[in-house]
């Protein structure tokens, strides 16, 4: 009886220590600390232990101290000798506005002379991305949030040791959570071939990582500073088409070719700076002079929880609030605040055609309560929601009114704006945006539109579901 009484003591104090440090200490914003005082109340104990896995940020300054150092330095570094090669930030009248503004509040530069290509294929982007790595001639930096050794992870492992036999500079970077899977073995292997090698927030144990939040969520790869990757592909045999849960992965990623290359290889650089151990003797290799490839303009955009304001999100309602014809929106996870469920409304209710694809099927049983929960406060106000059912959509883009796209790493949910770090290419050109619209209403032709009286016949066990989350949908 004792036992218990101490047991249920310790319960008590720990949760008071929980929530002391929830609204004196780490000051959430009042949506996020009520959800979890919710769950540290319902659920004591089991609530402290999902509270230090997903909630906690007591350590989040100290963790990321040392990294807005880097940064800062580094980027200094990076801009100066940027001056020196004649980048310049080069406004165009009919976007300043947004450019200006990623300007102001990240320091992201306006690139010119870039040539893009979209990649709504998985085995299509892998198969140029190896042509690539085959062809390069000096260095490959490569960083993805999931690295498989896998049939394709393997299959590009065997090039990068090709080249770093040829005698270049190859660097992988992965993520801690994300890449959890690749086993001691796979990892010591990678490195004896001569590959650098690194982990974003490594686990205290081996495939055993508690740091759930704060993740490097990021797919980028830059080859001699002339070509860059960024999107929402990952590599691991399921990005082919390979996998058994979906029998087909939609996904949307860019190659790169112009002054925006170097703006990558910026973001690669600190990431790479803060995770390895590595002293860079003359980084300005790594950045040879831009050529001009095309005419495409494009700012690289950077969010991450090291920086209080959420760049991307605040981007992403900038070409919401701004549009005037279209929207159209892609993303696997529709869990926006409620900042972001105002800029759509406002703009659906003032006559833009608002548009955002969902998967049919989501890879989370709870994202379909979520889903399902945000869709009333969406569809009441005109904003149309279209489920994709020809397999599982991955695609992070937003474009609008045949002048501005985005397509990255984020996702329309809270994690993707406030706890992972992400990247996103927010490109000004119509001749892209024109094919990012034409992609999109392609795969509209692949969705089942969502129509009031189909959602008001959804069933009573999924209403109390959609409740149940609304709760605690702020941490998500």
């Amino acid at each position: 009886m004792q036992f218990y009484i101490a047991v249920a003591i310790l319960l008590m104090l720990v949760n008071m220590i929980s929530v002391f440090s929830l609204i004196f200490i780490e000051r959430k914003d009042p949506t996020t600390t009520w959800a979890w005082l919710l769950i540290l109340l319902l659920i004591p104990g089991v609530g402290f232990i999902v509270y230090l896995l997903l909630g906690q940020n007591l350590s989040r300054q100290k963790i990321f101290r040392e990294k807005k150092i880097i940064d800062k330095t580094r980027a200094a570094g990076l801009e100066e000798m940027q001056e020196i090669h004649g980048i310049k930030m080069e406004l165009q009248d009919q976007y300043s506005d947004l450019i200006l503004m990623n300007y102001n509040q990240c320091g992201s530069i306006y690139t010119t002379g870039n040539e893009v290509k979209t990649y709504i294929s998985g085995e299509k982007k892998f198969q140029d991305l190896i042509k690539d790595i085959r062809s390069a001639k000096s260095f490959i930096h490569i960083e993805y949030y999931i690295f498989r050794f896998d049939d394709l992870g393997k299959a590009i492992i065997d090039e990068l040791k090709s080249k770093v036999d040829e005698g270049l500079e190859v660097r992988l970077l992965v993520d801690g959570m994300g890449s959890k899977n690749l086993k001691q073995k796979e990892i010591r292997y990678i490195k004896s071939l001569g590959i650098k090698f690194s982990i974003f927030f490594p686990g205290a144990f081996p495939r055993i990582n508690t740091r759930i939040n704060y993740r490097n969520h990021r797919k980028i790869v830059i080859i001699d500073g002339e070509i860059g990757y960024v999107g929402g592909f990952n590599v691991g045999n399921e990005y082919v088409n390979r996998g058994h849960q979906f029998k087909f992965w939609r996904d949307t990623h860019l190659k790169v070719k112009g002054q925006a290359v170097n703006e990558l290889n910026k973001r690669f650089i600190l990431d790479w700076d803060y995770a390895s151990n590595e002293n860079f003797d003359n980084i300005i290799k790594y950045f040879p002079k831009p050529k001009e490839y095309g005419r495409v303009g494009m700012q690289i955009v950077s969010s991450g929880p090291d920086h209080m304001d959420e760049y991307i999100k605040i981007a992403y309602m900038k070409i919401i609030n701004n549009a005037r014809k279209y929207v159209y929106i892609q993303t696997p996870y529709l869990v926006p605040d409620e900042p972001i469920l105002e800029a759509l409304r406002i703009s659906a209710l003032s006559g833009v055609d608002v548009r955002i694809i969902v998967p049919d099927k989501p890879d989370h049983f709870f994202m379909e309560w979520v889903l399902s929960a945000n869709i009333a406060n969406l569809i009441d106000y005109g904003v149309k929601i279209y489920r994709y059912n020809n397999g599982f959509i991955h695609s992070k883009t937003i474009v609008s009114d045949d002048i501005v796209s985005s397509i990255g790493t984020a996702n329309m949910d809270n994690r993707s704006f406030r706890l992972n770090f992400e990247v996103n290419a927010f490109i000004y050109d119509g001749v892209v945006a024109k094919e990012q619209s034409k992609i999109f209403l392609n795969d509209q032709k692949f969705s089942t539109f969502v129509t009031k009286e189909a959602y008001e016949k959804r069933s009573r066990v999924l209403r109390i579901k959609e409740s149940l989350i609304k709760l605690v949908s702020p941490i998500l």
